[in-house]
């Protein structure tokens, strides 16, 4: 129910028979108060308020605020959707599923911003390797308020092989990987994206003003001689703009970030962006972004404008809205939510699991991409241009209204799980979700040290991982995916991993 909840189940016997002797109490029925305090055992003042009517203690509550309360719960059950259950095994939440904790000690003690296992390749001598160049091996990687980037071993143990503290002027509080670990991304408080090989800054940009919260990837390999790779680059910040970068990396040659190549302006703030690759035959690469305040997704074109004056001084061109999709297509509401958080399944690119904002707890979304077609905006726009020279064909309110309505229907077919994950969380907390690796569920954050596994195929919550972050504690990020080893020994099992770091100060790591 909401978030003054009730008590657990040790006092819910205490609490049903108090509050029934406030009931009668404040009935006046005192024959039947007498009666039923002498045969309940209970103290002579059962049932008075002691005027903390507010509070969250059982003086807080009477029957007629646990019926309100209870329809409440019933009326928001109304907007939740959940999938059916039936015997596909391959579609079910798979087990053995991660759920034992191991602290990883940290060199110092802060509050961890940004987890993730990557691939990192070291600079020649680092760790004792002999080799000229050391090989590529997956790192835990975690940031913290105190503007560190630590790096630990995959190994048993988990020690740490490096720590940078001199890279950044502020918290770092999104990294990104490319080019097989050789080459990294952040983004910090100040704004700023830097480029990293292992611990050396081959680039440094503070194209926004304010935070930036995030940065995303994605490489297009180049078939031509020799092995190069374009880039894509997007950034969020919270100045209300993304940012759209191209880099080109080459084997020989130095290489830099560069200035931004497009540029998107937001009403409000950007909460999560994502490279998407449409399904359609065509196989267009858009931005998929949300923005707090809205409940829609954006989808953007990255391609400049086919026209001269878009690219007039090298500015940035203006990424052209594609389209967008509803995420409450029938609500009346000005506004019910934001989607926080977007993450892709790591087997269907159509499929996008999302975490909401909503408040006291947030829900999860599983929603099928409604991806616009670049042709046919284009040819929309033809058939427009040609039909203003023509007489305007006459539309009523009537059509008007039965072709939003078939959007909203659309839109509203599309949202596969829609369901509650019981995870605590206020408007200053930043939800996350991410797949597990093999697709049949999701893991999410909360408020209360608590990691909850929630089933893709029904959307229900199955699993909890608790004993690790302190109990009320904020978990500020998630990952989760395949592990194998420290990638040295060959023959080595692929494990699943949950990593998690909160503002408990804790990194801990989660295995089968």
């Amino acid at each position: 129910m909401s978030s003054r909840s009730l008590p657990t189940s040790s006092s819910s016997l205490q609490l049903a028979s108090i509050l029934v002797a406030r009931f009668l109490r404040s009935n006046n029925y005192t024959q039947t108060l007498d009666a039923f305090i002498r045969e309940a055992g209970l103290p002579p003042d059962a049932g008075q308020v002691s005027g903390r009517a507010g509070s969250r203690s059982v003086d807080g509550w009477t029957i007629e605020g646990v019926i309100e309360e209870k329809k409440a719960f019933d009326q928001s059950l109304k907007f939740e959707r959940y999938g059916e259950g039936d015997d596909g095994q391959e579609e079910k939440w798979s087990v053995p599923a991660p759920s034992k904790p191991t602290i990883i000690q940290t060199p110092s003690p802060s509050n961890l911003l940004s987890v993730s296992v990557e691939p990192w390749q070291r600079s020649r001598g680092a760790d004792g390797e002999e080799e000229e160049t050391a090989a590529v091996s997956p790192y835990i990687v975690a940031t913290g308020a105190d503007r560190r980037l630590n790096l630990f071993k995959t190994a048993d143990g988990h020690d740490i092989a490096t720590s940078f503290s001199g890279l950044s002027d502020s918290p770092i509080l999104s990294h990104a990987s490319v080019w097989d670990g050789k080459y990294h991304l952040i983004t910090n408080m100040s704004g700023q994206l830097l480029l990293l090989r292992d611990s050396q800054i081959l680039d440094r940009r503070k194209d926004h003003t304010k935070y930036a919260v995030k940065v995303v990837t994605y490489e297009v390999k180049d078939e031509g001689e020799g092995p190069s790779c374009n880039v894509w680059i997007a950034t969020a910040g919270w100045d209300a703009k993304i940012l759209i970068y191209r880099m080109t990396i080459t084997p020989e040659g130095s290489i830099s970030i560069g200035d931004p190549v497009a540029s998107i302006r937001l009403a409000t703030n950007p909460e999560s962006i994502l490279f998407v690759r449409s399904t359609e035959e065509s196989g267009d690469l858009m931005l998929l972004a949300s923005r707090r305040d809205s409940t829609f997704l954006y989808f953007y074109d990255l391609e400049p404008p086919s026209t001269a004056a878009g690219l007039e001084g090298n500015k940035p061109h203006e990424c052209r809205l594609l389209g967008k999709q509803n995420l409450a297509p029938h609500s009346q509401a000005w506004v019910t939510f934001s989607p926080s958080c977007l993450a892709l399944s790591p087997h269907d690119p159509g499929l996008l699991a999302v975490a909401t904002s909503t408040l006291p707890h947030m829900k999860v979304m599983i929603v099928r991409l409604l991806f616009p077609s670049k042709e046919s905006i284009s040819g929309i726009t033809v058939a427009l241009e040609s039909a203003s020279l023509a007489e305007p064909e006459p539309q009523t309110q009537a059509s008007q209204a039965r072709a939003e309505l078939a959007l909203q229907n659309r839109e509203d077919a599309a949202i596969l799980i829609q369901a509650n994950t019981l995870a605590p969380q206020t408007a200053y907390s930043t939800p996350q979700v991410v797949w597990r690796p093999d697709g049949s569920g999701l893991w999410v954050n909360g408020d209360d040290g608590v990691i909850r596994g929630v089933e893709a195929k029904t959307g229900k919550v199955v699993a909890t991982l608790k004993d690790g972050h302190e109990v009320g504690s904020k978990v500020r990020s998630i990952w989760a995916g395949w592990v194998t080893g420290n990638g040295k020994e060959e023959g080595q099992k692929r494990e699943e991993w949950v990593l998690s770091g909160g503002f408990d100060k804790r990194l801990i790591v989660w295995k089968v």
